[in-house]
């Protein structure tokens, strides 16, 4: 299905945000010239209204012009049911005069995914609670023919590809034609099978050494546009946060393109189809950067381990993937999740699975207990004694009555063997319940 004109409007504006400290971003202050209010010229002021508006003018349909989300309450046709691309209206605490207004662009059971401004002082694509939705709007008759004072100027590419495309460039390298690659012929990465499907050449017996001729004499320009059309844009890496988007065209471009979107969709915790859409989108916007960059890159790691001819290529697949991931690391920064300012439309971002991967820090050691303490070491301390008395008696020759031996060793030696022997069993197995604590020396002095 065509995504609506607004939407692609929308869409290109993924990942502007606000700027640090006193400096403002003039992406985001076009918003609201577009909208009608060249007099805000900061991004201080909550721009998700304005946001919504310019991509709504900039597309040919007239926005309500204010900078409050409710105002989109009474604008277009009101919905039942919610439709990708609608104008999703959420409310914001107890507040009427707050809100958050943002585009639709998917859904679960609990949630609804909005592509919007001033989402964690961004434009993201984050997840809500459906429960906060009063209004889904569409536009109607009275939207058409916009007549604004200044349409949303075209966005500037810099979406990170030539950094990413220099990064696989490198571990690429040039012509290779290794018989144990199951790539066959490549040059600068890009395949016999790739560049004959580009060329739209067929590979038999008789054309193979031309096309090899031809891809061995393959032009920057072409390369370039290959890996923009056929791994850059189809992994959806421009709609990626950038050490995401670094890391997973690395990934789509040496494991296929639906290959990393399944290892991406594993890493932040979400359905794995290997389609990149809304949720996954929404995850890695929400997701810790540094977190779902460790567990992609052990995904991919474990990948290769179960391929057979990782004994000839392994090492060097790791040393690629430990270098995209220390390169990756470097594009995290503070983000537009920062947030360094109140405003009424500024969204926290949503739990999402990929949080789950934190780990609780390990307890502090305890330092052991003397052995001294141990009641579990007295109590097989006694039962040993109450075992091996009557023999160490015998051994050191001590002499007895032969009355008392004949009775106290048939009776009495007999019964506190017995009451030594239990309490000793006793001790042994409470000492073992309770036990706490490791056994730790201590020196012990002895006078004589």
């Amino acid at each position: 299905m065509q995504q609506p004109p607004w939407m692609t409007v929308a869409w290109a504006e993924l990942g502007v945000a606000e700027r640090t400290g006193a400096a403002t971003n003039p992406r985001i202050a076009a918003y609201f010239r577009a909208v009608g209010h060249p007099e805000v010229a900061d991004d201080e002021t909550a721009w998700c209204a304005a946001f919504v508006g310019a991509c709504l003018e900039s597309a040919g349909l007239k926005c309500t012009r204010s900078l409050s989300a409710r105002s989109y309450l009474d604008w277009g046709v009101g919905m039942t049911e919610l439709q990708p691309g609608a104008v999703i209206v959420l409310e914001r605490g107890s507040d009427p005069a707050l809100g958050h207004v943002g585009f639709l662009v998917g859904e679960t059971p609990q949630s609804v995914i909005l592509l919007g401004g001033n989402q964690s002082n961004a434009v993201t694509v984050q997840a809500f609670d459906r429960a906060r939705v009063i209004g889904c709007r569409l536009p109607d008759a009275s939207a058409a023919g916009a007549a604004t004072p200044e349409v949303l100027p075209q966005a500037e590419p810099a979406d990170g590809f030539e950094r990413a495309l220099a990064h696989v460039l490198e571990f690429e390298g040039g012509w290779s034609d290794d018989p144990f690659d199951p790539g066959g012929p490549t040059n600068k990465g890009i395949t016999l099978a790739t560049f004959a499907r580009e060329r739209g050449l067929e590979v038999t017996a008789e054309t193979i050494s031309q096309i090899k001729a031809e891809l061995a004499d393959i032009s920057d320009g072409e390369v370039r546009r290959i890996y923009r059309e056929r791994y850059w844009t189809p992994a959806c890496c421009p709609l990626l946060p950038s050490p995401l988007a670094f890391f997973h065209f690395d990934a789509a471009v040496n494991q296929g393109v639906a290959g990393a979107a399944r290892m991406l969709q594993e890493a932040l915790r979400v359905e794995i189809d290997g389609e990149i859409g809304p949720i996954t989108l929404a995850a890695a916007r929400a997701a810790e950067p540094a977190l779902a960059l460790a567990a992609y890159a052990e995904i991919r790691r474990r990948h290769y381990r179960s391929l057979g001819h990782f004994w000839r290529f392994g090492r060097g697949w790791l040393r690629r993937v430990d270098r995209a991931l220390e390169r990756a690391r470097a594009l995290v920064g503070p983000g537009p999740g920062s947030p360094r300012h109140p405003s009424s439309s500024q969204e926290k971002p949503a739990m999402t699975p990929a949080d789950t991967h934190k780990q609780a820090p390990s307890p502090e050691p305890r330092p052991g207990k003397w052995w001294g303490e141990s009641l579990t070491i007295w109590g097989a301390l006694l039962t040993a004694v109450a075992t091996v008395a009557p023999a160490v008696f015998a051994a050191f020759g001590i002499d007895m009555p032969a009355e008392l031996v004949q009775h106290l060793g048939r009776d009495l030696t007999t019964v506190i063997q017995a009451i030594a022997g239990l309490a000793g069993t006793i001790m042994t197995v409470l000492g073992r319940i309770r036990a706490a604590e490791p056994i730790g020396r201590r020196t012990v002095s002895i006078r004589l």
